[in-house]
């Protein structure tokens, strides 16, 4: 028994797994103004469609629909079966407040009010 699969098999199984992909990932990439679906993530990088995607390289933005997860310093890997993978170089959690350079006691008071003013 062969494991051979023509081309026209091969691309058509391709683009039905790039289809799911599409249809099931809210994961996105935001480039200079530019918003691109990744198709999927791991641990040290992340996928996107290769034939719509331009080449991406440098520090890109990843969301989860409209969360911000990471912002990311990225190099393309390969491509293979129409995808184009990208490694992070580097991957920082977004935040949506600026880092405390102190320590704020969990019972601290949320604001102080002055005596003069009761």
């Amino acid at each position: 028994m062969s494991t051979y699969l023509p081309k026209e098999v091969q691309d058509g199984l391709d683009a039905a797994r790039l289809a799911a992909l599409k249809k099931s990932s809210r994961l996105r990439v935001l480039v200079d103004d530019e918003v691109y679906r990744v198709l999927r993530m791991w641990k040290d990088g992340f996928a996107v469609e290769e034939g719509i995607t331009p080449k991406l390289r440098g520090l890109v933005d990843l969301y989860d629909g409209t969360n911000h997860l990471y912002q990311c310093l990225i190099i393309a890997v390969e491509a293979e079966a129409g995808e184009m993978c990208y490694e992070f170089k580097r991957s920082t959690v977004a935040a949506d407040k600026a880092p405390l350079d102190f320590y704020r006691a969990p019972d601290a008071p949320v604001a102080l009010l002055a005596s003069d003013a009761m």
